[in-house]
């Protein structure tokens, strides 16, 4: 007897390829449940605190400036006054010169005013003196940005002609020291040395 209903034609079997992919989006998504389900790590602020962008903020800061302060270190003597060609500033010049941005710019962004220029680039010269400077300066933002909760980061500041929240002045700090360890890094293995973030 003719069935009333053709029966429907046998599925393929799966293809491996699609086998494959299967599986990777099952992993995916049973890494993003666990990971959405676990506690913050130990001294980690979960994303809604109110310190969850500051710390982030002030944490990457402080990893590029350490960077720095070990690049200073790592320099010998008296390679302080090496530049690579006569119209850039020298090793020395660009700690200096961070240091400088570090003590005006920090100052801004925790109290909403520019510090004064020390003029450290213009009157250090020796490798301990601009090692010295550049362990305060960094010392100084780590103290400033401490007490900084998400509020404080999204005030006006006057940056330039016009007014930002704090949080793009930390950002730019954070982006500008980061400029000049790049600058450091070349100049250290223009001096056959490995850089800091290298050894990690």
């Amino acid at each position: 007897m003719q069935q009333p209903f053709p029966r429907s034609a046998p599925r393929p079997a799966p293809q491996p390829r699609t086998l494959v992919l299967l599986a990777a989006l099952l992993v995916l998504l049973v890494g993003a449940v666990l990971l959405l389900a676990a506690p913050p790590a130990a001294g980690v602020p979960a994303a809604g605190s109110e310190r969850a962008l500051s710390e982030a903020l002030t944490r990457n800061f402080a990893r590029i400036a350490g960077n720095v302060v070990a690049a200073a270190e790592e320099m010998p003597e008296e390679s302080f006054a090496f530049k690579p060609t006569p119209e850039v500033r020298s090793f020395g010049e660009i700690v200096a010169h961070v240091a400088d941005a570090h003590r005006r710019l920090c100052a801004l962004v925790a109290t909403g005013t520019t510090a004064a220029d020390p003029g450290w680039e213009a009157s250090t010269k020796t490798k301990a003196d601009l090692v010295a400077v550049l362990k305060l300066s960094t010392t100084e933002c780590e103290k400033a940005f401490a007490g900084l909760d998400d509020a404080a980061l999204l005030r006006p500041v006057p940056f330039g002609s016009r007014e930002v929240p704090a949080a793009a002045v930390l950002s730019f700090l954070t982006a500008h020291t980061n400029e000049h360890y790049g600058n450091l890094v070349t100049y250290l293995r223009i001096r056959g040395l490995v850089p800091p973030s290298s050894r990690k």
